[in-house]
């Protein structure tokens, strides 16, 4: 199984996304591409276990996508 087939059985669930610089985010995968770019709804930034107030849409960029994880 490819990575981006994993990423297809994740659309439109909640996964946490581990980013360079030690951000992370928990959200609604809504889409992505073949450069691991992200769009999350109802994302939230995750700092130490404590959440931000939830966002409306949020594009990350794939070259700092550590990991995706449902």
């Amino acid at each position: 199984m490819k990575p981006l087939d994993l990423l297809q059985q994740s659309l439109h669930k909640r996964v946490l996304v581990e980013m360079k610089g030690g951000r992370s985010y928990r959200g609604v995968l809504d889409a992505f591409d073949q450069h691991l770019n992200l769009v999350l709804s109802s994302a939230e930034e995750v700092v130490k276990d404590v959440s931000t107030p939830k966002s409306g849409l949020t594009v990350l960029r794939g070259d700092s996508v550590i990991y995706v994880s449902p």
